[in-house]
């Protein structure tokens, strides 16, 4: 099975990408950020129609986030639940989706983890704080000792070798060390980072900025992640990324991360 993560940086924009990639790389699950749009909006005729079921999670002009699955969901949940003591969140910003996959579960929860920029903002408290709640959530979810996949856009720089010149991203809110040492100790509850699972090489990214020729200079940063339950890990196969969709015409920002899930 092919699991695959990619944000889109919103479906009206990139509405004709999404169509050729889907036909293209045939993803078995997909989970969308970005996509801008709210759920009455999104085109979920088009992409059944390439034999999908669609759930979005979605907000006028800001976030979402969708699942498109060959596979019928069991159970759809939608937004991150609160810890005590948390504000209401209205930004979508987090899918998961349950599957049966042969004669055992599968469940796969798509992100957009809050950027957080600029950091003396409220805007990197609410990140730290989302990302507690991710640790949480998934430490409830890791009790099931079910196959889990968390991926999606988190927004976060784990490592120097992850970014073209650490020295650019030195105070950004995506690679402040708090923003890392959360990432981190998500996965240390048990996860598996699928992309560093299969290469420890440098150069590897998934996000080039649309300014001063960050694409055509190879000055990428490494921010989609797939983080595997030990269950999950056990089962997968391979990971590539999709990096030729980044010099589409009308391109994301981002391009695809996909794993091979031995089913």
């Amino acid at each position: 099975m092919k699991i695959a993560t990619w944000n889109i940086n919103g479906i009206k924009a990139r509405h004709d990408n999404v169509i050729a990639w889907l036909r293209e790389a045939q993803p078995d699950i997909v989970c969308l950020q970005e996509i801008k749009s709210v759920d009455e909006a999104f085109p979920r005729s088009e992409i059944e129609a390439l034999g999908y079921n669609v759930e979005t999670h979605g907000q006028k002009g800001f976030n979402g986030v969708a699942l498109l699955s060959k596979l019928p969901f069991d159970e759809v949940n939608r937004g991150l639940p609160l810890l005590d003591g948390d504000a209401e969140d209205e930004q979508a910003r987090f899918i998961e989706g349950a599957f049966t996959v042969g004669d055992g579960p599968l469940r796969v929860a798509g992100i957009y983890l809050p950027n957080g920029n600029p950091v003396d903002s409220a805007k990197f408290p609410y990140k730290l704080s989302w990302m507690r709640r991710l640790e949480a959530w998934a430490r409830a979810r890791l009790e099931l000792e079910e196959p889990l996949i968390i991926l999606g856009d988190y927004n976060v720089i784990p490592e120097p070798v992850d970014c073209h010149d650490p020295r650019a991203w030195e105070g950004d809110a995506l690679f402040r060390p708090e923003s890392r040492s959360a990432f981190r100790a998500l996965c240390h509850l048990g996860f598996s980072e699928a992309v560093r699972a299969a290469t420890a090489a440098s150069e590897v990214y998934t996000f080039w900025d649309f300014q001063a020729g960050a694409w055509q200079k190879n000055n990428g940063i490494r921010i989609d992640h797939m983080l595997l339950s030990p269950e999950a890990a056990d089962r997968l196969a391979a990971v590539s990324i999709d990096k030729h969709t980044r010099s589409w015409e009308k391109p994301s920002d981002h391009v695809p991360v996909w794993l091979d899930y031995a089913a």
